[in-house]
């Protein structure tokens, strides 16, 4: 599959990532002198952006200016040869620019055109400007994430981004699928906030079932107890989810607890829930008894879901996780580093290897040669009019 994304930042660009990670070739159009402005996000370690750094390895870049006329040619002739377009623009833009999905479908009636926006491509508010953190905000996750006492609380990372980019990619294959048996492609339209929405959907159904809102509860989950992240003795941090009966009556078991599973305020769900506040404090002086290894593999012998509460260092030294789940990044200068792989495995598919972060433009010369058959006076000429980026030849 040949790809071609118009997307910048974080969402677009994961779509991308997630589409390369099983073998398609992702050809990244970006502007010909700035790139993509994710490229001057923080952190940054040696003056390479960290999140453009994970989200765009493996990718082509190609530098072509979409505001000059010549621009939107180039990003047509590729469109002629591509199976997918991603874009991240605000609705409308794209059609004045001569790039909806109605003029890109006479150019190639095959061409599945995935398009990531903050409300939709319809919808009353369709013009609006949207951010991952105004999604996260009107979907509801800000006004259920915190503790009752303190304010709404938006992550400190991508959320809403990294949804919406994972979906568009589940949509870009089933239009692909689609494709593959009536022969047409089609139009995908991601709004930001709406996975993020689905997730939250509880909030919404209980609401217009009940007329309750749901509020912040901290690292309850409102809808099983015991559940929570605990300080051990020693300091240490975990978490314990006993979300379903059987998981419950094992915590009291090995806590040595046994009266609990009979007690009437905690022998089910909904009076664990009703009571959740002084079995809470059960659970903690019973966890602050210990350290946190130690409570670990008392949890682990009695088969209840518990975990250590990871920082990154954590995570990249975990044998588990080494294993499965993190994959060298090569070939850049930040060293000896691993990246989180592909979010899924598929048996005979041991997934792609992470091998350098490309510079802007710096397979403008490849792809518009080799791929579309310009000549090198054409490719001149589109760079000395700023149109496109290119290194010289070798």
């Amino acid at each position: 599959m040949t790809v071609v994304e118009l997307g910048s930042m974080y969402a677009a660009p994961t779509a991308g990532r997630m589409l390369r990670d099983f073998g398609a070739d992702v050809i990244k159009v970006e502007d010909p002198t700035a790139g993509d402005f994710a490229r001057q996000w923080q952190p940054a370690h040696l003056g390479q952006s960290i999140g453009f750094a994970r989200l765009n390895s493996g990718k082509r870049s190609v530098g072509v200016d979409l505001r000059a006329p010549e621009g939107r040619e180039v990003v047509k002739r590729l469109v002629a040869h591509a199976d997918v377009l991603i874009e991240n623009f605000r609705p409308g833009r794209m059609e004045a620019w001569g790039l909806g999905f109605a003029a890109l479908r006479e150019i190639n009636p095959r061409l599945v055109m995935c398009r990531v926006s903050g409300y939709g491509q319809d919808g009353p508010n369709r013009e609006r400007p949207g951010f991952g953190t105004v999604a996260e905000v009107i979907a509801g996750y800000a006004f259920l994430n915190g503790w009752p006492e303190t304010p709404p609380t938006a992550p400190p990372f991508g959320f809403a981004d990294s949804i919406a980019g994972i979906s568009a990619a589940y949509g870009t294959a089933m239009a692909l699928y689609r494709r593959g048996i009536t022969g047409e492609g089609s139009e995908v339209d991601i709004a930001l906030y709406e996975p993020l929405m689905f997730m939250l959907g509880d909030a919404v159904l209980h609401y217009t079932a009940s007329g309750e809102i749901m509020r912040r509860q901290g690292n309850s989950s409102g809808a099983a107890s015991p559940r929570g992240i605990y300080q051990a003795g020693d300091g240490g941090w975990l978490a314990i989810a006993a979300s379903n009966q059987t998981i419950a009556m094992r915590l009291f078991d090995a806590m040595g607890r046994a009266d609990l599973k009979t007690d009437p305020r905690y022998a089910t769900n909904t009076a664990r829930m009703t009571n959740n506040e002084s079995l809470q404090k059960i659970v903690t002086a019973w966890i602050q008894e210990h350290g946190r290894d130690e409570v670990l593999a008392i949890l682990e012998r009695h088969e209840v879901v518990a975990a250590a509460v990871n920082d990154a260092s954590d995570i990249a030294g975990d044998p588990h996780f080494r294993e499965r789940t993190l994959r060298p990044l090569t070939g850049t200068v930040l060293g000896d580093v691993v990246v989180p792989g592909p979010i899924l495995h598929i048996d005979g598919y041991d997934g792609p290897a992470y091998a350098g972060v490309p510079g802007v433009g710096e397979h403008t010369r490849e792809v518009l040669l080799d791929r579309l058959g310009m000549s090198e006076e054409e490719l001149g000429l589109l760079q000395a009019a700023g149109v496109v980026s290119a290194p010289a030849a070798a």
